[in-house]
């Protein structure tokens, strides 16, 4: 385990397992870091996907012949949300995203993740899948749950550390270390449940174990170095908030009031 000095004294770092700094160092070679002239940032890339999302399905509606009241709301959902990304990114882009990559960067991020989220919607509305009540209004709730939890998660880290830096502990952090991430997840998850196919949830664990998962584990390496870590950690989740889901948290809120 990494040593970082705090006060004069030494201090252990939470460790980046080997894998996951295996796929943090292909994505920094390939797409943030990629060799050549910086000619676009990683944000306007990410954007663009944002923006032609909702066209690039109504494209796929009209191939697929599919304009059934579930396609038109599948439609909402996935291409809604690309401008809900850019409502966030305009209030408090993400500082990582500011980066300056190569056209062959950019290209590489959509081949090695971004156009894949694109296959969900061809596998819902090709197979002309007609889903239950029950299952759409699970998927419209998971999917809503989801945008809130991914921007207020965003919105809290922006401005706590706009003001001051160090652990925060608070909000929505005070029960997973990645709230923004599960938000993420359960979006994409929401996709998922609709197309109804087993390529649709290995897309959502494809981007979770190649993605999200090495910027949590990076992420815990990067805050361990501050006092409080240990106790921060031992009371949330890395990604699941197991003390909302076990009670915990509200036996805790009932003590101190």
């Amino acid at each position: 385990m990494a040593t970082t000095a705090i006060g004069g004294a030494e201090t252990e770092r939470e460790p980046v397992p080997a894998w996951a700094r295996f796929m943090l160092w292909i994505h920094a070679n390939l797409i943030f870091e990629a060799k050549g002239s910086p000619r676009i940032k990683v944000a306007t890339a990410v954007n663009l996907h944002k923006i032609f999302t909702v066209f690039i399905i109504f494209g796929m509606m009209r191939v697929t012949d599919n304009f059934s009241d579930a396609a038109w709301v599948y439609l909402a959902l996935h291409g809604c949300y690309g401008y809900c990304w850019l409502i966030k990114d305009l209030g408090f882009r993400d500082h990582q995203l500011d980066r300056t990559t190569a056209w062959w960067g950019a290209v590489n991020m959509y081949v090695m993740l971004v156009a894949w989220y694109w296959l969900i919607p061809w596998l819902f509305l090709s197979r002309h899948i007609d889903p239950s009540g029950p299952l759409l209004a699970a998927a419209i709730a998971l999917h809503t749950l989801g945008v809130v939890t991914m921007i207020a998660a965003d919105g809290q880290r922006h401005f706590t550390l706009k003001y001051r830096s160090g652990l925060f502990t608070g909000g929505l952090y005070a029960y997973t270390r990645n709230p923004n991430y599960l938000g993420e997840i359960m979006i994409y998850s929401a996709y998922a449940l609709l197309a109804q196919h087993w390529i649709a949830w290995a897309i959502v664990i494809y981007a979770t174990v190649s993605t999200f998962l090495p910027r949590m584990y990076q992420k815990d390496h990067a805050i361990s170095r501050h006092p409080g870590w240990a106790e921060y950690k031992a009371k949330t989740g890395l990604l699941i908030p197991w003390g909302l889901l076990n009670g915990r948290a509200l036996a805790d809120r009932l003590r101190k009031s």
